[in-house]
């Protein structure tokens, strides 16, 4: 059972398939650019993204680094990507749905255990991770619309998080 749980969800002016390319298809180029909390993202599966994919992340949130690998543990084209930290530490969720000529995107996060030393933090995290997510919708919205504005869909320095 979670003990924390984040969820975000935005309208991105693109259709779920183009969402969906840029987050699950090209999901190891694309997902640096929308957390920029990733410092280094090494691929261990080769082959394209699916079920069993897995992945080492080294992030620093909140002056705090981290290391984890996670794997596919569901994909779903166009609707839903979804990921596992390998012991189970948190899992998270990508799922599109069609509006008008538009995607619907909900972003789900879940923290499934607080090592004892965090507990009495647990607030300050369930704040944390919720504007996490928010920023996380927020992101992919901006560099989705911008990438699809710009010439052969090439994302340049103004496509960066930062940009």
């Amino acid at each position: 059972m979670p003990v924390v749980k984040a969820r975000a969800d935005i309208l991105i002016e693109r259709s779920p398939e183009h969402v969906f390319a840029y987050v699950a298809r090209d999901f190891f180029l694309n997902y640096p650019r929308w957390s920029p909390e990733v410092k280094r993202l090494e691929v261990l599966t080769a082959g394209p993204l699916r079920v069993g994919s897995r992945a080492r992340q080294l992030r620093t949130d909140q002056g705090r680094e981290s290391e984890s690998t996670f794997r596919v543990t569901d994909l779903d084209a166009p609707t839903r990507i979804a990921f596992a930290e390998t012991t189970n530490l948190f899992r998270i969720s990508y799922r599109l749905a069609p509006v008008d000529g538009h995607t619907h995107l909900v972003f789900d996060f879940e923290l499934t255990r607080l090592e004892f030393y965090m507990r009495p933090f647990e607030k300050l995290i369930r704040v944390t991770i919720q504007e996490g997510a928010e920023r996380v919708v927020r992101n992919i919205k901006g560099l989705v619309e911008r990438q699809s504005a710009e010439p052969d869909g090439v994302m340049g320095a103004a496509g960066s998080p930062h940009g």
